[in-house]
């Protein structure tokens, strides 16, 4: 029988592992969208442990929601990291600081 606390540890490590993965990585906009998703996956674990402990499904219903606005996050992020590769050829992050207006 799994814990409260299990998955909440879960959680907390998929969030330090996106932390790190943002601090450790500045220079691929793909790797660093992959960790802002991860980081709102642990959320979601610990949405839905306390969901299920509380036998309360107003938790579940919220991470649907997450799901859904992350979903379209993810798709608007690629499509402005597809018009960068096409405009500057690199999606390289310490190459994408200066802004033409």
């Amino acid at each position: 029988m799994l814990l409260l606390t299990d998955y909440l540890i879960l959680g907390a490590i998929l969030f330090c592992i996106s932390i790190a993965g943002i601090f450790l990585n500045r220079k691929n906009v793909i790797i660093l969208l992959m960790c802002i998703e991860l980081m709102l996956l642990a959320v979601n674990i610990n949405f839905i442990a306390f969901s299920h402990f509380l036998n309360d499904i107003a938790g579940q219903v919220f991470v649907f929601f997450i799901l859904t606005v992350a979903a379209a996050e993810a798709a608007i992020g690629l499509a402005i990291l597809v018009v960068l590769f096409r405009n500057r050829s690199t999606i390289n992050v310490e190459e994408l600081d200066t802004m033409k207006g």
